[in-house]
């Protein structure tokens, strides 16, 4: 028989509830897409196909309503097919497993090998504590934001695409969850500790604003401004219940807090730039650019929209073999920097700096590539060699875009370099696996301000790659200029 606490008469429900305050719906603008996404159907068509590289990218964002097609499209496929499929996502020593394996297991080991990491959730850590007079209010915004930024770092991107896109994504719900848990844990100690509301308002930095009728909660958030919005509603919503005579002014317009990067994500997919393989070695890059941006940072900058332009890689599915891409290049390069005078370098301005900035852009751009869209870094590793790309814009004298790519290509080098290569090498030296010729490597050997590329322009000028011509001339003046400034009369 169950009994009663003294005192306290039975309930039939002890449970507590709290306002859900996420939902996945309002957290992302409305897709508008056809009555059926047209990339379904080439979805479907790919799982059919014989390039098993196209078939785990469908795989792995699963666009589709039926969540089962990919494990009953391949269960149809003849047992060559599947084969293939496997010995492509295993290493010579797996090959053997083909033997020990069904096929309905080869199929399972293909859709587990193919799909996005399996989702590992954490719960949200910050918790606050008292006492509440040694709680600073600045510290508490940056753990606040440290705890949201780390949220979002255990989001897949391939989810973010599905729930733009409309389809569930269980990592952005669990994100979305854990703001609300940031929601519960404050409401509790607040309620336990009343004193700490005050704390929590220097948080938000609230301001309070009579009106006729109703007296509104106007958030202006001081140290939680430019951080998490997620984490921001949380703390406000809690702040709303815990002032009974006070209501939110709510804005006319719903907050979509994951507008800066689904909403990016959705007018490409409307724009349909290409078909959906195309557009998925595309989203991979997009991937790889989210996690450098938003992830790999000490601020996350939740205000800034989700950069999608993917200029290098247009030139590349654009061009029919390597020297073709050096002709796009060395057009492009000589139209930008058509525009460039003396007085444009002396005075470093805005012009100048475009064309700095263009060429980081562009050898991020390559590093990028490298390292979203495998099948694509044969394509490069050919453009280095032979007489390719790079010879031919060493032929055309364009130092801007040759340099640009060499240094994309020895950052993807540096980022690929396994565990087995540091054991093969002698003493401490780490031999980084060569992308490019060694004939080449002078061109980006930054040694002494790049002296070896600066003595080679000076006896074949063109196209200068900048940087080290400006730093020459901080430190010996205009004179130093002189190559540039006579390829520019030219």
């Amino acid at each position: 028989m169950s009994q009663t606490l003294p005192g306290r008469s039975a309930s039939p429900d002890l449970t507590q509830s709290y306002q859900s305050l996420f939902q996945i719906g309002n957290e992302f603008p409305n897709p508008v897409v056809p009555y059926y996404p047209w990339w379904e159907d080439e979805a479907t068509t790919v799982l059919w196909a014989f390039k098993d590289l196209e078939i785990r990218r469908v795989i792995r964002y699963g666009l589709f309503r039926d969540e089962n097609l990919p494990r009953s499209s391949l269960l149809c496929r003849n047992i060559n097919a599947i084969d293939a499929i496997f010995t492509a996502l295993t290493g010579p020593r797996e090959h053997q497993l083909l033997d020990c394996l069904s096929h309905m297991q080869r199929v399972e080991e293909i859709l587990r090998r193919s799909g996005p990491p399996s989702f590992q959730p954490v719960p949200w850590s910050w918790i606050p504590q008292a006492p509440v007079d040694a709680l600073d209010p600045q510290s508490i915004s940056q753990a606040i934001e440290a705890e949201s930024h780390f949220q979002l770092s255990r989001v897949a991107f391939e989810d973010i695409v599905r729930a733009s896109l409309g389809y569930t994504a269980t990592s952005v719900e669990w994100f979305l969850m854990q703001h609300t848990a940031l929601y519960m844990h404050l409401l509790d100690f607040l309620r336990m500790f009343p004193s700490g509301i005050s704390t929590y308002l220097e948080v938000e930095k609230v301001q309070f604003a009579g009106t006729d009728s109703k007296i509104h909660l106007l958030i202006w958030p001081q140290h939680l401004r430019g951080k998490s919005p997620f984490a921001h509603r949380a703390i406000a919503q809690c702040l709303y219940a815990l002032q009974a005579n006070f209501a939110p002014d709510l804005s006319e317009k719903p907050m979509r807090s994951f507008e800066f990067v689904a909403g990016p994500i959705q007018r490409f997919f409307q724009d349909r730039p290409a078909s959906l393989t195309d557009m998925l070695k595309i989203c991979n890059l997009f991937a790889v650019r989210f996690r450098r941006q938003y992830i790999n940072t000490s601020k996350v900058p939740w205000d800034r929209k989700l950069d999608v332009s993917y200029a290098f890689f247009e030139d590349c599915l654009g061009s029919s073999s390597p020297p073709d891409l050096a002709r796009t290049l060395t057009a492009l390069d000589k139209s930008n920097f058509a525009h460039l005078t003396r007085s444009s370098i002396i005075a470093h301005d805005r012009i100048t700096k475009g064309l700095l900035a263009k060429w980081e852009d562009l050898a991020m751009s390559v590093w990028e590539c490298c390292s979203a869209i495998p099948d694509l870094t044969p394509y490069l590793r050919e453009c280095a060699q032979g007489n390719t790309t790079l010879q031919n814009l060493l032929q055309r004298r364009n130092y801007h875009s040759s340099t640009a790519i060499l240094h994309g290509l020895h950052k993807h080098s540096i980022s690929t370099t396994q565990l087995r290569d540091l054991k093969s090498t002698a003493g401490e030296m780490v031999v980084l696996v060569p992308l490019v010729p060694p004939d080449m490597i002078f061109l980006y050997d930054a040694t002494q301000n790049y002296a070896a590329y600066l003595q080679y322009y000076g006896d074949y000028p063109g196209i200068p790659f900048l940087l080290p011509h400006l730093r020459e001339a901080q430190q010996k003046g205009e004179l130093a200029l002189q190559p540039v400034l006579n390829f520019l009369r030219a």
